[in-house]
């Protein structure tokens, strides 16, 4: 399954902008607050060079590359969890994404109406940050209720998950996001079943004029000293400017970009940071003369990385045929690397590596 990031953000902050420019998607964007009533679903090929490097090398009939899923809901205001602006029926869109995508408008322009009336980072972080706390602390609230019941007739896991939901809201109470706990996997709500959107990371993305793009302007040096201390991760972009880009071809893209002094444009610093945010690697196969690239998080093992591809590959998985790919491509051949001992075999708890080409063998 496709990775997913959940857009977030103030009314006109760009996400919608933003939104159109990952996944060239038709979202409506104007200077106005709640242009966006519904959900907007995109995704956007993950571009890998090395995949490319593979295609010419092993000549597949099909290539098919891993991607990651962008989900874009209408702006949230304070008090959307009581239902202010569009309320919090949206909310409801981003719990099961991977990441939150947290886009902060850090531009000035007095044709787009802010709606706290003037720009300060920091301060729409945090009304953000209390909407998503107040809508866990009923996400928490509705389960409390479930497992008092069956705590109170002794069941341990229930008692246990009681203390953990105490703990949790307190902290919630107390203005702490869930992420900001530092749980151990086994401890976090999501080993309980429970999906809080304050317990999922959080890349923010500074959207910033187009003269800001090569140089730090206050509001954005504010916002990396929020996302060291937090552990987060940043972009920087100028949705005006992504807006005109997906409307040219490569070609212009790339003389326009290199006109501005601009060296990225928003789609590779999202993926690359949301893969560093979320520790994901990626891995080849190239099964019945397709290559195929996939994402898993970073220390998952060969028969999980296998489950990926076939839900019966995990349970039927044998051994797991490996090499790297830049090794791969230096060799020239599979024969020649199996000669130089760099196409190994590897057991069950083989941890995928990225960049790994494998070829899974599995039971009938």
């Amino acid at each position: 399954m496709a990775t997913k990031l959940g857009l977030v953000g103030l009314p006109n902050a760009g996400k919608s902008t933003l939104f159109n420019a990952l996944t060239t998607g038709h979202a409506a964007v104007a200077p106005y607050p709640f242009t966006t009533t519904d959900r907007n679903v995109g995704v956007a090929v993950v571009e890998d060079p090395r995949l490319s490097s593979l295609a010419e090398f092993l000549k597949p009939q099909r290539i098919i590359p891993t991607s990651i899923e962008f989900v874009d809901i209408a702006g949230l205001v304070k008090g959307a969890h009581q239902g202010e602006g569009l309320g919090n029926q949206f909310l409801s869109h981003v719990f099961g994404v991977d990441a939150l995508l947290h886009v902060v408008r850090c531009f000035e322009d007095a044709n787009v109406a802010h709606p706290m009336g003037e720009v300060d980072p920091r301060r729409d972080i945090e009304i953000i940050n209390t909407e998503l706390m107040l809508k866990d602390l009923e996400v928490l609230s509705r389960r409390r209720e479930r497992e008092q019941k069956l705590a109170k007739g002794g069941d341990k896991a229930a008692i246990k998950l009681m203390e953990c939901l105490e703990s949790w809201e307190a902290a919630l109470s107390a203005g702490q996001p869930i992420r900001g706990l530092r749980l151990a996997p086994e401890a976090q709500p999501k080993a309980f079943g429970i999906d809080l959107l304050t317990a999922k990371p959080v890349l923010y993305a500074a959207n910033v004029g187009e003269g800001d793009l090569t140089k730090e302007p206050v509001a954005v040096s504010s916002l990396n000293t929020l996302v060291q201390a937090e552990g987060a991760q940043l972009v920087v972009f100028c949705a005006k400017l992504e807006a005109e880009l997906a409307e040219l071809d490569a070609a212009d893209r790339a003389e326009m970009m290199r006109e501005l002094g601009v060296a990225e444009s928003a789609l590779p610093q999202v993926i690359r940071r949301g893969y560093t945010l979320l520790g994901l690697v990626t891995f080849f196969t190239t099964a019945s003369n397709i290559l195929q690239a996939w994402t898993v998080r970073d220390g998952t093992k060969a028969p999980q990385a296998a489950g990926t591809i076939h839900t019966d590959f995990e349970q039927k998985f044998i051994r797991a045929e490996v090499i790297q790919a830049e090794a791969l491509l230096r060799c020239g051949s599979e024969a020649q690397a199996r000669t130089q001992g760099l196409l190994r075999v590897e057991g069950k708890e083989y941890v995928v590596r990225d960049g790994d080409v494998i070829h899974f063998r599995v039971g009938q």
